[in-house]
């Protein structure tokens, strides 16, 4: 009988041994600085190699004036594109450099901005005051000081049961029953997206797996390139989609959502996620697996998001090129984030039993 018991069969060390590929294999045979040097080579020259072929594309010209207008939008809309893939991976290299305080302020931070441009775009009454003012500078540090101080269990639960009843009664408190459901729906899915949702990422390092330490810092960078590998893809196939004719699926929440572009953005996320699975502890099925659960979570939650900005009546959370809130469009850049982690991260707990 082979020395990998079936339990032990869920962790690379062992599992690996009988794999074969070159890159999986290379990947888990170098140290972490090593992993870390070697993807950020691979990623940042993959993000400047298409920088140039994005740079030599909008060097065309057209005569036809509808088909350079079509030319440009598609173009600025690449750019976009490129510019929040070179925003997630920066910030990850920014957390992975810093300290543990320092990475939770980072993201901290986005969560702070992420709220306030989430809260910007629907009216709020001066009774909701005391209600923001907890969330901002309660809720929030709260939740991320339950991360760094590594209470495990209350930091799952404390936004979903606790502040889910702290924030209707100081509302109540304040003595204002207009749109009173409204006004709490709507902080309470703020706080949920963008403090609940992102706060997952940095929890990521709270895992606990045998022969796997000092990486976990690889899981947040596992998790944000195939998320975002799976946004990108989709993005591409479905303007490609759009220009030969093919139908939205869901056009009246977004014009480019179809089911084929969908899944061809989780084959992309999913195979890159089991690539990558020399830097998880995971063998390839499982990092293919979760992958393709985060993916799934993160493109839907997308979707979601573009509904509702359909029902604030914006079409993206930036206006004429400048944030709303002077965040720079940061749900735009994190909203799949925000609904990809939780899912990847408690998928990890009850697979491995953490």
């Amino acid at each position: 009988m082979s020395s990998c018991s079936a339990p032990v069969l869920r962790y690379w060390p062992c599992a690996t041994s009988e794999k074969g590929d070159t890159m999986y294999q290379t990947l888990k045979n170098l140290s972490p600085s090593q992993q870390v040097g070697a993807l950020f080579v691979i990623v940042f020259g993959l993000l400047l190699l298409a920088g140039l072929v994005l740079f030599l594309r909008s060097m065309r010209e057209f005569e036809d004036q509808q088909a350079a207008q079509r030319h440009r939008d598609e173009v600025d809309n690449l750019t976009q594109l490129l510019k929040t893939s070179w925003l997630l991976i920066f910030v990850f290299w920014v957390a992975w450099l810093s300290g543990d305080a320092a990475r939770l302020v980072l993201f901290g931070l986005g969560s702070f901005f992420a709220l306030r441009e989430f809260l910007t775009l629907s009216p709020t009454r001066h009774s909701d005051h005391r209600s923001l003012v907890l969330a901002f500078f309660g809720v929030l540090p709260f939740q991320y000081w339950l991360v760094g101080t590594e209470h495990f269990n209350l930091f799952t639960v404390f936004i979903p049961v606790y502040v889910f009843v702290a924030l209707p009664v100081a509302s109540a408190l304040a003595n204002d029953p207009v749109h009173f459901l409204e006004r709490n729906a709507k902080l309470q899915w703020g706080i949920m997206v963008c403090i609940y949702g992102m706060s997952h990422v940095p929890a990521l390092m709270l895992l606990d797996f045998p022969r796997y330490d000092k990486k976990n810092a690889f899981l947040m960078l596992f998790l944000v390139l195939v998320v975002q590998t799976c946004m990108v893809t989709q993005h591409l196939v479905a303007r490609r989609l759009i220009q030969l004719g093919k139908p939205s699926a869901a056009p009246r929440i977004s014009q480019s959502f179809t089911w084929r572009a969908w899944w061809a953005g989780m084959a992309a996320g999913s195979l890159l996620g089991a690539l990558l699975a020399g830097i998880t502890p995971f063998v390839p099925g499982q990092a293919f697996a979760l992958s393709f659960i985060a993916c799934a979570t993160g493109s839907l939650g997308h979707l979601v998001m573009k509904a509702l900005k359909r029902d604030r009546g914006v079409p993206i959370w930036r206006d004429q090129g400048k944030g709303v809130t002077g965040a720079g469009g940061m749900l735009d850049r994190i909203d799949a984030l925000c609904f990809a982690a939780p899912v990847f991260f408690h998928s990890i707990r009850w697979h491995f039993g953490i």
